[in-house]
């Protein structure tokens, strides 16, 4: 069930439900306008993002080839991406992907929701499973593309156990990086959200429902920049078991051993989750205690 990118189909009078699954936006000629404007004058060189709005790899990619034309696009115009997807498809595109990250003007985002296939097969039932992005994660490593596994959308009481499983089977391939975003239901999508779960899982219904609101300030979603992405909380919640870093402890502990995954701190006055990180800065931040790795403001186990 994807939950991020279903209101922009509202946006064009289509339902969030069965219209999602069903119809599609192409665009043809993409590759020809971002070239137009790469070259006009005045532009100012930024990263570009394919898969904020839609992942880029869906099925009709295999055909219509636009992701791949973008990337040529890049490549030849020197310009930085970053791509998020859960899909397989990319590695058909790991020629380009490595040649950009060899200049460190590429990075991935993998999108890994839980280790679970029966799960998988009801949350994300069109997706690739688990063990296919895990290799993707390690293919794209091996070509020398650094790569953040995002653990999105987590749920709690559905997904939320499996964190630190997931960080360890990212590590494990080779991913440098972690983020969680928590589960967002902008607009339409609370009541799509909440028949969906009470279809497949109506024990558990009521508990994530209020856990969400818990973690929401009693509402299903919150839509303010800046705390979308995150959850309202005094204290660490159980069901995140985080380890924070000891209190007074001296650098030189945290710095002695490399942990299996980069620490990544968050920015002030951006969205706390959900972005691609440049993996190239992470060389510069503060390495955390063996077996621990920092993501998004708490430190996450990596081992028992």
């Amino acid at each position: 069930m994807a939950v991020f990118r279903a209101p922009v189909h509202a946006y064009w009078n289509l339902g969030a439900g069965l219209d999602f699954e069903t119809r599609i936006f192409h665009k043809p000629g993409l590759a020809e306008r971002l070239a137009e404007e790469l070259a006009a004058p005045g532009y100012v060189c930024k990263p570009i993002n394919l898969g904020a709005n839609t992942d880029p790899y869906q099925p009709a990619e295999r055909e219509h080839r636009t992701t791949r034309a973008l990337l040529e696009v890049l490549l030849r115009h020197r310009h930085p991406v970053t791509v998020v997807t859960k899909g397989a498809l990319i590695l058909r595109d790991l020629d380009l992907l490595a040649a950009l990250a060899e200049r460190r003007l590429c990075s991935v985002a993998v999108s890994l929701t839980t280790l679970d296939d029966d799960l998988k097969r009801v949350l994300e039932p069109r997706a690739a499973a688990p063990r296919t992005r895990l290799k993707v994660i390690r293919e794209l490593v091996s070509a020398g593309v650094p790569v953040t596994v995002l653990l999105a959308p987590v749920v709690p009481a559905l997904n939320d156990h499996e964190i630190e499983a997931l960080v360890e089977a990212a590590a494990a391939e080779g991913a440098s990086n972690a983020a969680f975003m928590l589960l967002r239901l902008p607009h339409e999508l609370g009541a799509l959200f909440e028949q969906w779960l009470r279809e497949h899982y109506p024990q558990r219904a009521d508990r994530v429902l209020n856990l969400l609101r818990e973690l929401r300030g009693g509402r299903l979603n919150d839509p303010r920049f800046g705390h979308r992405m995150r959850a309202r909380v005094r204290t660490p919640p159980c069901w995140l078991r985080v380890l924070r870093p000891p209190a007074g402890a001296p650098a030189s502990a945290r710095s002695a051993a490399r942990p299996r995954l980069r620490p990544v701190p968050a920015r002030s006055g951006r969205p706390a989750a959900g972005r691609p990180v440049r993996l190239n800065r992470a060389d510069r931040a503060t390495r955390a205690p063996e077996g621990v790795a920092y993501t998004r403001r708490v430190w996450i186990r990596t081992t028992p």
